[in-house]
């Protein structure tokens, strides 16, 4: 892990995120990159890289992605209107978990929400993912919500 490089994403990553994405077979949204879903997932991401509040970053070791994650920047009321940031979507190859690798995604992302004013930082796993929650849990996370999702 000594060539771990931590960056912004660029639409040339696009691929091997989804990949990333589609490699999680507990907690997944059935993402895959094809010639039909490419063009959704490069909307998203311009949608996010040209907003303030939103960016992709990627680990990178060996010039190969290895790992992801999304922040979100978001200002509340709450908390004498506190700025939160949220961290979504953190994917480590499953080839090379146990390494450091989430570790450093999470350490660079709560960098950035320093950066960016955040009071706290707030992450959701989906409730199947157990090892995650542990992992959560060794870098000081607390779960101190229970969340709820309805499809529109």
């Amino acid at each position: 892990m000594s060539d771990l490089v931590l960056r912004e994403a660029r639409t040339s990553d696009l691929e091997a995120i989804l990949r990333l994405y589609a490699a999680d077979t507990l907690g997944g949204h059935g993402d895959a990159w094809t010639d039909e879903t490419a063009p959704a997932y490069a909307a998203a991401f311009a949608r996010i890289v040209t907003s303030e509040d939103h960016r992709v970053f990627v680990a990178e070791d060996e010039g190969r992605v290895v790992g992801t994650f999304q922040v979100s920047v978001i200002p509340c009321l709450v908390d004498r209107g506190a700025t939160r940031v949220r961290i979504e979507s953190v994917h480590v190859d499953p080839a090379r978990r146990s390494r450091g690798i989430g570790a450093a995604l999470v350490a660079h992302a709560e960098a950035w929400a320093r950066e960016h004013g955040a009071a706290f930082v707030e992450l959701a796993s989906n409730a199947s993912r157990v090892d995650a929650h542990r992992f959560y849990g060794r870098l000081g996370y607390g779960q101190t919500h229970l969340g709820f999702k309805k499809v529109l």
